[in-house]
């Protein structure tokens, strides 16, 4: 399958290099051009807009040709004033060829950021919904591991409990897991690429909801264990393209708030499936079929409602149906002329990406997730990101949380209001990340809440040293549970999947993305069927303390690998994952940690931190930055 995109494949070039040939074969004069930024070895950590410099004369020759190529010569005056705007958009109160209406929607984007189109609003809901899916049968399974073993003669607690059964257990439960990071992830680039995002949504939520009806009524653990794979096909699908689907529509200064949907609906998901669990807790011995049945619901809207939303406007830049791209950008943005901008910026940008990615098919393009350094990067950060959430230990607690409040002596009844508690929590905790997930940004949530996720979860496992007859245990086991999910929540929850769908460039977001998803599901079946072995191993001491270190280990490397991307667009990020590993990593060592140091624990108000990125004029002043320049290391 190759890309339709006329490209240059030169990896290896000099900024210089570029600068001198295209995609189209244009000089860098010829183009109107000013020197570019590497976008493999941006030692000097510069953020450029690529239409930033070009003459205006040449600007409007250049949109000529663009409309005409695209079929869309009768926007041409809309797209010109619209390249104008996306030229320097700080200015654009200056620009004479914008009406007064155009400025004020250019104003209140600025001011009203959250004042967006309902059918933005509805887009990014109802696909979002399908995380529910996922958040749901992990709560569903959690219930049923109470009773399912013991009615398919696997016992792994009690009477008849052998280290083989544990294992079966781990498995049936990793079933979703392993589907996904074995095909369902994989599936999803051949997927996209021919029936595009919202086909590759509707037919991951056929997976989503006929296997968990399966589930249901199967007759031994090895139904239901094929059941869970086939679920993990849809899984799969469905996570590693919701969020790029969320990403590119949304306007990068929402971009965050509105892609954590994900997160959001993941969280609700868990939150109804502990609902459930309590509502059929007294039905007998099919209480663990509708636990586990249940799950079907979150997946019928999404079904039916996936193909009223736009396609994605990048998808079809990357179709190069242009109309139809525009058509998609005016149903999600406020005015024409901010579609018109947006589909220019895009375009321009996706040609600076063309000129080092060049032609390819899904082995070569997952073969230079690893070989090409800006690709490179961002795989090595999503990796981290996603690898992070399950080494936190989050999902011990989503998917044992049952087991493992009986572990601590509650009742049946007990551990599942326990675990709705959790539910609970995990849910309303997810909210300000909507907020501040844009402000604060990706990389300063994660750096915050891992300390606190580690400390919690050390003094809940150092709670079960509390004898059982003591008052305090019960209750004390509980609140460190809880306290740790109200870290994760707004933190690492919502981050990686937000992270992971908008750090790659648009030639490889699809691959990219399934790498992304397959490397945190991979790891969540590994959980999933080390955690029971572990549990009687280590007792909850160990493997909480275990988890406890995890945590630690990921804040370093979060420290260490993972870039800031906050208010960016998914363009501009090409430049963002253009600066060198090396250079980062020695950014962060010697001169954040040592301000950090001094500012915090030293309480030195005056100490001033030198940002690492440098903005040129245009993007500077859209973000209120200094423009500062980083003397770089080498490619890495």
């Amino acid at each position: 399958m190759a890309d339709e995109k006329p490209t240059i494949a030169q990896r290896d070039k000099s900024s210089e290099e570029y600068d001198k040939s295209g995609y189209d074969g244009m000089t860098g004069a010829e183009r109107g051009r000013p020197q570019v930024v590497d976008l493999n070895r941006n030692v000097t950590a510069r953020i450029q807009n690529p239409l930033a410099g070009i003459p205006r004369a040449t600007l409007f020759k250049n949109v000529e040709d663009f409309a005409y190529e695209a079929g869309m010569a009768e926007h041409i005056p809309l797209i010109q004033k619209g390249a104008l705007v996306a030229q320097n958009p700080p200015d654009f109160e200056q620009i004479a060829e914008l009406d007064e209406d155009e400025k004020a929607a250019l104003r209140n984007e600025a001011l009203h950021k959250w004042r967006q189109p309902w059918s933005l609003y509805f887009t990014v809901i109802l696909c979002s919904i399908g995380a529910a899916v996922q958040g749901w049968d992990q709560t569903g399974s959690n219930g049923a591991n109470l009773s399912w073993p013991r009615d398919f003669g696997v016992p792994n607690e009690g009477e008849g409990a052998t280290d083989y059964n544990t294992w079966i257990v781990g498995v049936v439960n990793a079933g979703p897991y392993i589907g996904s990071a074995a095909i369902g992830c994989w599936v999803s680039d051949p997927m996209n690429y021919y029936i595009g995002r919202r086909g590759t949504i509707f037919v991951s939520a056929i997976f989503c909801l006929l296997p968990v009806i399966g589930s249901a009524v199967a007759q031994n653990w090895e139904q239901l264990f094929v059941t869970r794979l086939l679920l993990g096909i849809g899984m799969g699908a469905k996570a590693s393209t919701v969020p790029i689907y969320a990403a590119e529509n949304c306007p990068a200064a929402i971009r965050g708030g509105l892609v954590m949907s994900w997160q959001m609906w993941t969280a609700f998901g868990i939150f109804l499936g502990f609902c459930a669990n309590l509502a059929v807790y007294d039905v007998g011995d099919i209480a663990w079929r509708l636990q586990l049945g249940s799950a079907f619901i979150p997946a019928i809207p999404l079904l039916l409602g996936v193909y009223f939303c736009p396609e994605s406007p990048r998808w079809y830049i990357k179709k190069g149906r242009y109309d139809r791209a525009f058509k998609s950008l005016c149903r999600l943005r406020n005015t024409p002329l901010q579609a018109a901008r947006d589909l220019y910026y895009i375009s321009a940008q996706i040609n600076e990406e063309a000129a080092i990615i060049g032609k390819s098919n899904y082995v070569t393009r997952f073969v230079e997730l690893f070989t090409i350094p800006r690709v490179r990067r961002a795989t090595l950060a999503s990796f981290v990101v996603m690898l992070a959430q399950q080494m936190c230990g989050i999902n011990i607690i989503a998917f044992y949380s049952s087991t493992v409040f009986v572990e601590a002596g509650f009742g049946p009844l007990q551990a599942l209001l326990a675990s709705f508690g959790f539910g609970l929590v995990n849910f309303v905790f997810a909210w300000p990340a909507v907020w501040t997930i844009d402000t604060w940004g990706r990389r300063t949530l994660l750096l915050f809440t891992f300390p606190q996720m580690a400390w919690t979860l050390l003094a809940a496992g150092l709670c079960f040293l509390i004898p059982k007859d003591n008052p305090s245990h019960l209750g004390l086991i509980a609140f460190f549970i809880f306290l740790f999910a109200a870290f994760y929540s707004p933190g690492e929850g919502p981050v990686p999947f937000t992270y992971s769908a908008e750090v790659f460039p648009l030639s490889h977001r699809e691959v990219g993305m399934s790498w992304a998803v397959a490397t945190c599901l991979f790891w969540a079946a590994v959980l999933s069927i080390t955690f029971p072995r572990l549990l009687r191993a280590f007792h909850p001491v160990g493997a909480f303390g275990f988890y406890a270190g995890l945590n630690v280990t990921a804040l370093v490397l979060i420290f260490l690998f993972v870039p800031e991307t906050k208010q960016r667009t998914l363009e501009e990020l090409d430049y963002v994952f253009a600066v060198p590993t090396r250079t980062h990593m020695s950014y962060q060592l010697f001169k954040a940690l040592p301000w950090w140091f001094n500012r915090y624990i030293m309480r030195r108000k005056r100490a001033r931190l030198e940002p690492l990125y440098q903005f040129d004029s245009a993007v500077a002043a859209d973000q209120g930055a200094a423009v500062v320049t980083v003397k770089g290391g080498s490619s890495h």
